[in-house]
């Protein structure tokens, strides 16, 4: 029988660091038994440990690769409360840049020891490639499930595309099935304000992948309101967004008698106006007469409405 998988992620954040050589050379060796010391209640590293070494807070700069867009105030704090109580665990990695070091993995604790004033930080000092840091920086925060749905999906995003990899090949750097990165990568398809609501946890993926279903960028933005505004589960979202699918495309009854070019027309108007409007419009034309249809939901959104369309409702 074989042996059961330890981890998804493949050979995972220690793999990774254990491929890259040490890039500095350390003082002797302690005397047996000698543990961390703790200096300021900051953990130190021991000067045993190859590739280990305090270096000046000031000294390291962020990396480029970082996946994570924000990290949230109260977070931060928290963080430094425990260093402060507890010190510092886990160094952070990073690799030699000139006279300066940036960051590989642990931007939360570096941002820490800022808040905290403290002038010097125990790290890793490795020696990687450009695609390597990235890498390693995108796992670190997937093992510590600190990105959102999309910080993730622009991080494969960028190892793709700054290192020239293939799906398949950043799927592998990472440990993660080729699946995974493909689907994920999709919601960088959607709108921008849409990206915004997953990453704050207003829409699920099961939410974002039912919306994807949605050809029409002004239908699909006013589904997801709908979805945020309602509570609408993922199965009802699924039901929704199909229906939006099957009209997609098809002529309207009240274009059929119009010829192509003035049903395009039509069908053009109607698209700005919703995305205008930030409704559902329908508009009903012949030669001679039509009317234009206005979706609202409750009398807020008629309120909204009004006001857009600069009509006191007194």
């Amino acid at each position: 029988m074989s042996a059961p998988s330890k981890t998804r992620l493949g050979r995972g954040l220690g793999g990774l660091i254990s491929a890259a050589k040490p890039a500095v050379a350390t003082p002797a060796p302690a005397a047996p038994g000698a543990t961390a010391s703790i200096e300021g209640s900051v953990l130190m590293a021991p000067p045993s440990v190859a590739g280990y070494q305090e270096i000046s807070v000031h000294l390291v700069e962020p990396s480029p690769y970082q996946a994570r867009r924000e990290i949230p105030a109260d977070q931060l704090t928290e963080l430094a409360d425990s260093i402060r109580s507890e010190g510092l665990l886990q160094p952070i990695v990073v690799r030699k840049q000139g006279d300066r070091f940036q960051l590989i993995a642990g931007e939360r604790r570096w941002r820490a020891f800022q808040q905290l004033k403290i002038k010097t930080i125990p790290a890793r000092v490795v020696e990687a490639t450009d695609s390597s840091a990235a890498a390693i920086g995108l796992i670190e925060n997937l093992q510590r499930e600190g990105l959102n749905p999309i910080e993730e999906a622009h991080g494969y995003s960028s190892l793709i595309r700054d290192f020239d990899l293939t799906q398949e090949t950043a799927a592998e750097r990472v440990g993660k099935g080729r699946a995974t990165v493909a689907n994920a990568l999709r919601l960088l398809e959607l709108e921008a304000d849409i990206q915004g609501f997953i990453a704050k946890n207003l829409l699920s993926v099961g939410h974002a992948k039912a919306l994807l279903a949605v050809g029409d960028s002004a239908r699909r933005a006013l589904l997801a309101r709908r979805v945020i505004e309602e509570a609408l589960s993922v199965r009802a979202t699924e039901k929704l967004a199909q229906g939006e699918k099957d009209t997609a495309g098809r002529p309207a009854r009240r274009s059929r008698s119009l010829p192509s070019r003035d049903a395009a027309a039509v069908g053009s108007i109607e698209k700005k106006l919703s995305s205008h409007l930030g409704s559902r419009v329908a508009i009903f034309h012949t030669p001679k007469k039509g009317r234009i249809v206005i979706e609202y939901r409750g009398n807020e959104d008629l309120q909204r409405l009004l006001e857009k369309l600069g009509v006191d409702p007194i």
